[in-house]
């Protein structure tokens, strides 16, 4: 791994501007977008982008990133701008049920040496990053010793693989999580949910689609008991809106998505008689009602006297 240039970081920011305003031939993917979800609509995101790498002639290389969106993204993988079909047998493409994307070369050449961009796209949007590989050259004989030392690993590598795997894997699933909430600005805000699933899944909060990022007010925990939580202190309208929390694993991503809503913060005002009581007479035994309007925040509590002796309430017929 290492740095790329100022001048190619440009490079890359060129063809990545292009290639997310152009069309593309169709993805080889098996995802398909026909029915698209409701209410849970998330455009690409990169939970781990490209690395750039230098490499000598005949090593392997892979080109590895994670991407989560709702619906799951179609992937798309280019080299210096122009798409690689998955039929190359050359850069082999693969991706995992957590939205892992890698591409794999086993034995570099120098016409491997370039730009390689992936690009991922669903309904709400298209988003690209890109990693360059640069391919040095070995003398004759370094390339023969090499050439021997890589047969080995692979055939260290080939046994490996041919041993049994034991693990176990299951897909995210929530066994707790919040409806829609309503919490007022200014306070605490608590959003808590359980999961379960193996390997333990990795948990994304978004609001309105863009990550909820750590920061003074916004905190992600996780206790003992598995319950993950998302806390916002203070509160404020900023904070307003849908929010969507995705698990996922190598098994695959699950989600669920509530609404909150921020209660304005209340201005306290200290109570103010609009309308005054009236002076008025009736003849004994009859009726009479007396009423003012008084407005203040928090609402007031009244007191009725008379005479200047407070009127119970228990009394049946005041």
């Amino acid at each position: 791994e290492y740095k790329i240039s100022s001048f190619e970081q440009r490079l890359m920011n060129e063809i990545e501007f292009r290639l997310e305003r152009t069309p593309v031939d169709e993805s080889d993917d098996e995802i398909q977008h026909d029915e698209i979800p409701t209410g849970k609509c998330i455009a690409p995101i990169f939970d781990k982008r490209l690395k750039h790498f230098r490499v000598t002639e005949g090593s392997p290389v892979t080109f590895t990133c994670k991407i989560v969106g709702i619906p799951v993204p179609k992937v798309y993988w280019f080299k210096d701008g122009k798409q690689i079909s998955k039929r190359n047998e050359h850069c082999k493409m693969q991706r995992e049920g957590d939205g892992t994307c890698s591409l794999h070369i086993e034995s570099t050449t120098s016409d491997d040496d370039g730009n390689y961009t992936i690009m991922a796209a669903n309904p709400q949007g298209r988003i690209s990053c890109s990693g360059h590989l640069m391919v040095q050259s070995l003398p004759i004989r370094s390339r023969l010793s090499t050439a021997g030392q890589s047969h080995r690993g692979r055939s260290r590598m080939q046994e490996r693989d041919k041993e049994p795997l034991q693990e176990r894997f299951f897909r995210p699933h929530f066994l707790q999580a919040p409806g829609d909430m309503v919490a007022h600005e200014g306070r605490l805000c608590r959003l808590d949910c359980k999961v379960s699933g193996l390997p333990p899944p990795e948990l994304t909060w978004l609001l309105k689609g863009q990550p909820v990022l750590p920061d003074a007010s916004h905190k992600m925990l996780v206790r003992e008991t598995g319950v993950h939580s998302l806390l916002i202190d203070p509160l404020t309208q900023r904070d307003a809106g849908t929010y969507t929390c995705v698990a996922t694993n190598k098994t695959g991503q699950n989600s669920f998505s509530l609404e909150l809503t921020v209660v304005a913060k209340e201005v306290k005002k200290a109570p103010v008689i609009l309308e005054k009581l009236q002076n008025c007479g009736v003849p004994e035994g009859h009726p009479v009602r007396l009423e003012c309007r008084v407005i203040g925040m928090p609402p007031p509590v009244f007191f009725w006297k008379k005479d200047n002796d407070t009127i119970p309430f228990t009394r049946e017929r005041i």
